[in-house]
């Protein structure tokens, strides 16, 4: 019984095994499904898509071979880093200096989407093994010979998956034998190549009562309790705000949101890029595919004026109630002008509001910000992978990686001391 990998190029995979059910939407098969059937990911785009297939083999009684499906990563090729949130230009830039070319290069993420999670689909009594990731890496290698790519980069993966892959591939590397093999022109191996980590800083609220056993809040204002007056004065002020200026806002899920909701909403999206003269990476028809596919994981804030017009929206997509660690994902925001407070109140308070009422455990804002800190945010560690293929370039990256994950501690630890709960509710210190 062994592990081999196959690569594919699209995504008929998903009919050939029975597939666990993934730990957000994010990596559900109608989210992928939105993503290519729009245009987001594909050769236009920019992120071409590969699956490498891990498949195990073993013979029956028959001494015939049984191929059974295991596991199946997600490889995008890429020339530029839009989308990823995970930066490494300086890395391209020391490439450009020394004239090699870092581009094209391989990235494993949900595109667009910088949120931690599971980065395989696996088969259902399928637990993560080094073996599986061993041999997935395997595929990735395979890739980034084919097509020249100097590096492949796992995004926002999780700490098991994180552990895993440096369990099942080298941290370090001989640099002489990798540089003495490059002299004579063979590729160095899989075993050569380390695997590199790096560490980041989201923030996440946690729906935990600490004064009441950890319990769910029961409402907004029994979390509001839980920080200090002076921020409980802030946060409240800016609710106020935004009721003086005359605006309203509701709250629709699923199939309760129409079709003139989406339209508002997206016009409300493209403006958060057109003030940046960018153009969104996503286009309306995404947006309804969800509706179409998965409305059970989405939920709709919007901003309405003194006349009833919608002025901002939020969309939400959240993980089923039921699940131990059911989270909220803050993830697409627009406004159609500059009013006070408003974005908070669309962004966070409304999805406070909402994880409360649904019991959802947890509330992932998005990506950066530290004005999520002050609104009861905690602090928490997210966590990419990375492979350089030039041994050249192997020493000095990973010595970035390792000097970025020392200050990464030290911004956590800063942050965490920032937090605004009363001394009865401070959580512990890189929890969740």
């Amino acid at each position: 019984m062994s592990l081999q990998y196959a690569l594919l190029n699209d995504i008929s995979w998903q009919s050939l095994g029975d597939w666990q059910t993934p730990d957000s939407p994010f990596m559900s098969f109608a989210f992928w499904q939105a993503l290519i059937d729009t245009g987001a990911i594909g050769e236009q785009a920019g992120w071409l898509p590969l699956f490498v297939l891990v498949h195990r083999i073993t013979d029956d009684v028959a001494d015939k071979a049984i191929t059974q499906p295991v596991a199946v990563l997600p490889v995008f090729i890429k020339g530029h880093h839009r989308g990823e949130f995970v930066f490494d230009h300086a890395w391209a830039e020391a490439y450009a200096r020394y004239g090699v070319d870092y581009y094209p290069r391989l990235v494993t993420s949900v595109p667009y989407t910088p949120i931690t999670g599971q980065r395989l689909w696996l088969a259902k009594a399928e637990d993560l093994t080094p073996d599986i990731i061993k041999t997935a890496i395997a595929g990735v290698d395979d890739i980034a010979q084919q097509v020249g790519a100097s590096s492949w980069h796992g995004l926002f993966v999780t700490p098991e998956l994180a552990s895993v892959a440096q369990e099942a591939m080298p941290t370090d590397i001989d640099i002489e034998r990798a540089l003495a093999a490059q002299d004579n022109s063979t590729i160095p191996t899989a075993i050569d190549m380390p695997i590199l980590e790096r560490q980041g800083c989201q923030f996440l609220w946690q729906n935990k009562d600490l004064l009441n056993n950890s319990q769910p809040f029961a409402d907004f204002d029994a979390f509001l309790m839980t920080l200090k007056a002076k921020k409980r004065k802030t946060i409240r002020a800016e609710r106020r705000k935004v009721a003086e200026q005359g605006i309203t806002c509701q709250r629709k899920c699923g199939e309760a949101i129409t079709e003139d909701d989406w339209k508002a909403f997206y016009h409300c999206y493209v403006m958060t890029y057109a003030v940046r003269g960018q153009q969104p990476y996503l286009t309306i028809g995404f947006f309804r595919a969800l509706a179409a596919t998965m409305p059970e994981h989405l939920m709709l804030a919007q901003a309405l004026d003194t006349t009833g017009e919608i002025i901002a929206s939020s969309l939400f997509l959240y993980d089923d109630t039921n699940g131990e660690n059911a989270t909220l994902y803050g993830r697409y925001w627009g406004a159609l002008g500059e009013y006070d407070s408003l974005h908070f109140e669309l962004c966070y308070y409304q999805g406070l509001e909402f994880a409360i009422e649904q019991g959802l455990m947890y509330f992932d804002p998005g990506t950066q910000g530290e004005h999520k800190l002050v609104r009861g945010f905690i602090p928490t560690t997210t966590h990419s992978i990375h492979r350089i293929y030039d041994p050249r370039f192997v020493p000095a990256i990973s010595n970035f990686c390792r000097e970025d994950r020392l200050h990464m501690a030290q911004y956590r630890q800063q942050a965490f001391e920032a937090l605004p709960f009363n001394a009865d509710n401070m959580p512990n210190f890189n929890t969740p």
